[in-house]
């Protein structure tokens, strides 16, 4: 079991940093006004998009609009302390 659990939690870590820097790239082409037809725009949006929409509404519901989209850091936040979570349990 052990043998099993060391190569996962790698694997983990690896897919949240490689999450983490797509959701970085995405803040970062947001400060400029990105073609949205462009197909890394497009792919960047996809891939992010399901995670950080349903931030984005709770944000708004519970805080309101204050003109800074806080979702991605949010989201960052809470895969680095799942991450770090999974690695204290196993």
């Amino acid at each position: 079991m052990g043998t099993i659990i060391g190569p996962l939690l790698g694997l983990i870590s690896f897919a949240v940093r490689i999450y983490t820097f797509i959701i970085i790239a995405r803040a970062i082409i947001s400060w400029v006004q990105p073609n949205p037809y462009n197909p890394i725009v497009q792919a960047l949006n996809k891939l992010t998009e399901p995670v950080l929409a349903p931030v984005r509404k709770i944000l708004l519901k519970n805080v309101g609009n204050i003109g800074v989209d806080l979702s991605p850091f949010i989201v960052i936040i809470a895969l680095n302390m799942l991450n770090m979570m999974l690695r204290r349990i196993f």
